[in-house]
């Protein structure tokens, strides 16, 4: 199969590992990918974004920005079509993003089997934390892209839940998770009683993910086992949190990474006792979930419905209420407390991940047999 892949990813993140696993894994099946999107996305690293665009979004007040966001599809349109006419794809495959437009219409104009990834409601999302100023428009052309395509595929069953909602049919749509590459990930070794328990956190660092909580109740620590911390990843709120550690004095025992490339992260995963997930927005599918799983550690996760998909409680996790005061710390304490149940929880998450094979590989095999049914 021929596909199309088309994107408007502005920098490299977790976004940009979803698009480039998801194409290895389809170009591993045997597919043609040809990758369309902004010309600064190929040329920066990871963690990168333009530098225009960056300039862009301080410049232009919101509105006029959200305007600037709707004129791009105007060339982005030219770039895709040319791309079109020289590689005759079979389907379109997008990575859907607000205001974006330019697969819609070119799915429509040449008649394309449409298929399109949605990682969370956008309009929903900037409007919580991003201040979105068109909020009606918006929401229509938000609802005008999802009922466009033949298929879509949210992360999750709470976003299908809400996709459903917006008018596509049920039966148009379809659940996949994020995913790994399994052997990048060695089978979990024995791992002798620690010196120090670790916990561990991999992602973008924010103040509402309550990583302050976790580095207080380290300091309060009064039982006989040593903890420590390392985060994998950077964010606005790393700062606050080293200088939070100095402050109460456990400094030497947190340790920051800062960013690292993705294919380093199973290294540093194997170093963790306990893996964090200490909040997550109610409708994601968190990469660091599937990472933790398939490196077989014991992990710690609000108890919702997106993250019960994935995990169970005392099973393969450790999930604790996300509205009571000092529940994460308990069921991180009751860890710390129990190496068995440790071992217990990693090995099952992992079994888990590969029974129901959460993997880049598979989630490129199911797309491709559903893109086949709707040509």
């Amino acid at each position: 199969m021929r596909i199309l892949y088309s994107h408007r990813i502005q920098s490299r993140d977790g976004q940009s590992v979803h698009v480039e696993e998801l194409v290895h894994a389809f170009r591993a099946a045997g597919h043609e990918v040809l990758v369309v999107g902004p010309g600064f996305y190929a040329e920066s690293g990871f963690g990168g974004e333009s530098r225009m665009v960056a300039l862009l979004r301080r410049l232009l007040p919101g509105a006029a920005g959200e305007l600037a966001e709707l004129a791009y599809n105007l060339p982005a349109y030219r770039r895709l079509a040319r791309a079109c006419d020289g590689f005759r794809p079979d389907m379109l495959y997008e990575r859907y993003n607000l205001y974006y437009l330019a697969g819609t219409w070119l799915a429509r104009r040449r008649r394309l089997p449409f298929v399109l990834e949605v990682n969370s409601p956008l309009a929903d999302e900037r409007i919580r934390f991003g201040g979105l100023r068109l909020r009606r428009l918006a929401h229509a052309l938000e609802r005008y892209v999802w009922r466009a395509a033949d298929r879509v595929l949210p992360v999750t069953g709470v976003l299908r839940d809400i996709i459903a909602a917006a008018g596509v049919p049920r039966e148009r749509i379809e659940v996949v998770p994020n995913g790994i590459v399994l052997e990048r990930f060695p089978e979990p070794a024995a791992r002798p009683a620690p010196e120090v328990v670790v916990l561990g956190f991999v992602g973008f660092v924010r103040s509402w993910h309550g990583m302050d909580a976790v580095l207080r109740a380290i300091a309060a620590q009064t039982g006989p086992q040593a903890v420590g911390l390392t985060v994998i990843g950077d964010g606005p709120a790393r700062p606050e949190l080293e200088a939070l550690a100095a402050e109460l004095g456990i400094a030497a025992r947190v340790r920051f990474t800062g960013l690292v490339d993705h294919a380093e992260v199973p290294g540093h995963v194997a170093g963790f006792d306990i893996a964090l997930q200490p909040k997550v927005v109610p409708y994601a599918s968190p990469l660091k979930i599937f990472d933790y799983m398939a490196a077989g550690r014991a992990i710690v996760a609000p108890d919702q419905p997106n993250i019960r998909e994935l995990l169970e409680h005392e099973r393969t996790a450790l999930l604790f209420d996300p509205d009571e005061d000092g529940a994460m710390w308990r069921a991180i304490q009751r860890l710390i407390d129990d190496p068995a149940l440790r071992l217990r929880l990693g090995a099952a998450a992992r079994a888990e991940l590969v029974a129901r094979d959460y993997t880049w590989a598979g989630n490129a095999r199911r797309i491709a047999d559903w893109a086949a049914g709707a040509r």
